[in-house]
């Protein structure tokens, strides 16, 4: 038990620190589940009822990585936060690639940056959760047939105010 209260303190800290987010944590659905072969997540409720998901893992991973294991776990992502004090991260490393690999564009816009958005390297990432879908949040397992299977039942959609 102190453990847990030991990783929500860090998980706030980590949060606070590389995304400039305070989150007091209220309820941990998951903790340090595999989403890969060498990345874990952990899915939480704030105090304030938002659901997030902290995503890492000891190998590199890119935008691109976050986006596919979020759906894998049946998480409608709102919003990716970019690292503290960076607001245009994202953006930014997808005009660097965009412009190794196209040298002679000197005007650059957000139709053609797409992708190359997506190359940005993104460990630890800090999702805000939209919904759940099913009401089923899913974990890698190497055993299931589709190399998922269901972690835990929790329902969860966020309905936008005002």
């Amino acid at each position: 038990m102190n453990d847990d209260i030991y990783d929500d303190l860090a998980l706030e800290r980590s949060a606070k620190q590389e995304f400039g987010v305070d989150i007091e944590i209220e309820k941990v659905i998951v903790r340090g589940i595999s989403v890969g072969h060498s990345a874990r997540a952990t899915v939480l409720l704030s105090k304030k009822k938002q659901l997030y998901c902290y995503i890492y893992g000891h190998s590199k991973l890119l935008l691109n990585d976050v986006k596919k294991i979020a759906a894998r776990m049946g998480i409608v992502v709102e919003l990716y936060f970019p690292p503290k004090g960076r607001p245009n991260y994202f953006d930014d490393i997808g005009r660097e690639r965009f412009s190794l690999v196209f040298p002679g564009r000197k005007e650059i816009h957000e139709s053609d940056i797409v992708f190359y958005r997506t190359l940005a390297p993104y460990n630890p990432a800090l999702l805000l959760v939209r919904e759940i879908r099913e009401g089923h949040i899913y974990q890698a397992d190497s055993d299931a047939r589709s190399g998922w299977r269901v972690a835990t039942k929790f329902a969860y959609r966020r309905i936008k105010t005002s």
